[in-house]
């Protein structure tokens, strides 16, 4: 008969020690729960909890379907997608710094040199920031015949923080927020620090799933990414943003969404123009312009804009003036406007290289979108192609990182398109091609 009484934490240390000691070895599976408890003569549930303290620990990754492997290496200390990469060639982090960048900004900056500007720049300055700031951004910001209220925007010192504030607004500590299964990966970092819950919600070729909204009920708010969906290319068509937005107004819901790749579909309104008074709308100039302009936007309906500024304060999430001074002569000038429309005719450039050079991969992207979600050919597992990968050189993402859930992981990686120079670009896609039409264990250096 099982043992119910054996704890599993201590089958979990031999197994531990087993991986540690290259018995088994990255890349191995595990034998099925079932099979492992009759072995080891312990209960079925004692079994799930061995694998799940294993997955905890870093040690092993579940895969929906596949079942649970030992990863291929040790869990870092630092989250994912949270520094460059320290290999050849980024495709990880996806940020896009075009070459006639410098000249187009460096203009616009030689006024604020002047002793006038400067000493302005260097004040203190509200959450708020200024009218010329906020005329500017809502100009900037609008997309599709949409525009926010000039007299409603914030501003943040980034995206992150923007998104923050508003799930800090609308999400008090200890209540759920729903998000789609696989999700920008600092909002998970976002919940932890505020003591909410997450709940993973289903999602389909148009984006969130509105059924999957109901089932979860209650929820005090969502937070998603309707146009370009990090990771999965998902745009959301106008049927089902019209759906999302009864839905909100049916059962009293807010939603947050994060528009930070929505420039590249300039032609598509936000869900926010759908339900105006029901969405918060997030965004940064990140990847509008460069990740070294640290400037955030959040967009509330007017019932909201008390408490978005609140959180904001109360986190010391305000942009800095000198920042948003740089900004706004950006914008204003029609500097922004002129790099959105380059990165537009650049990421299409580049989804148009990854279809070439990944044809007859199950790949996956808006074709607009400067990332695409490659699901991986068996024998393939994501840990261990990220890993084979990096020996190459070449740094993606491996899904974990994205799934909400704990335990299973989409047997997945996002590539991220947008750094590197074309002609690396290139021949990154190609290795990862061939490493893909290769074995496994082809890839492994001994």
């Amino acid at each position: 008969m099982a043992d119910d009484h054996r704890d599993y934490r201590a089958i979990a240390d031999t197994l531990a020690a087993r991986i540690a000691a290259g018995e088994l070895r990255p890349g191995d599976r595990l034998p099925p729960q079932r099979r492992f408890a009759r072995e080891h003569r312990v209960a079925g549930s004692t079994a799930a909890r061995v694998y799940a303290e294993l997955i905890r620990r870093g040690l092993a990754v579940g895969e929906v379907g596949r079942g649970t492997f030992v990863r291929a290496a040790g869990a870092g200390a630092d989250p994912a997608l949270a520094e460059p990469a320290g290999v050849r060639v980024d495709l990880e982090l996806n940020f896009s710094v075009l070459p006639e960048q410098p000249e187009l900004l460096a203009p616009a900056l030689g006024g604020m040199l002047r002793h006038d500007s400067l000493a302005a720049a260097l004040r203190p300055m509200g959450v708020a920031g200024t009218p010329a700031a906020r005329e500017a951004a809502a100009v900037a910001l609008a997309r599709g015949g949409w525009a926010p209220e000039a007299r409603h925007l914030l501003f943040a010192g980034s995206g992150r923080q923007a998104i923050a504030a508003a799930v800090a607004a609308l999400v008090p500590a200890g209540e759920r927020l729903g998000v789609e299964a696989l999700t920008y990966p600092i909002v998970k970092g976002v919940a932890t620090r505020l003591g909410i819950t997450l709940v993973p919600l289903a999602t389909d070729e148009h984006g969130l799933v509105p059924g999957a909204v109901r089932a979860a009920l209650p929820l005090r708010a969502l937070y998603l990414q309707p146009a370009l969906h990090n990771p999965l290319g998902v745009t959301a068509p106008e049927r089902r943003r019209l759906d999302l937005a009864r839905l909100l107004h049916d059962h009293d819901l807010h939603a947050i969404e994060d528009g930070v790749y929505a420039f590249l579909r300039d032609d598509l309104p936000p869900l926010a123009a759908a339900a105006p008074d029901r969405v918060v709308v997030v965004d940064s100039l990140s990847k509008r312009v460069a990740p070294g302009l640290s400037v955030g936007f959040v967009m509330p309906p007017a019932a909201l804009a008390g408490p978005v500024a609140s959180a904001l304060r109360s986190g010391g999430w305000a942009a800095s003036p000198f920042a948003l001074d740089a900004a706004t002569r950006w914008m204003s000038e029609g500097v922004t406007a002129r790099l959105e429309a380059a990165k537009r005719r650049d990421a299409a450039a580049r989804q148009r290289i990854a279809a070439e050079r990944l044809a007859g991969f199950a790949v996956s992207a808006d074709p607009h979108a400067y990332h695409c979600w490659w699901r991986l050919p068996e024998p393939w597992r994501a840990d261990t192609f990220v890993a084979a990968a990096a020996r190459q050189g070449i740094a993606v993402t491996p899904g974990a990182a994205f799934a909400a859930g704990p335990g299973h992981a989409p047997n997945a990686v996002r590539l991220a398109l947008a750094s590197p120079a074309v002609p690396t670009l290139v021949a990154a896609l190609d290795t990862l091609a061939a490493l893909a039409r290769s074995a496994p264990e082809d890839a492994v250096v001994e």
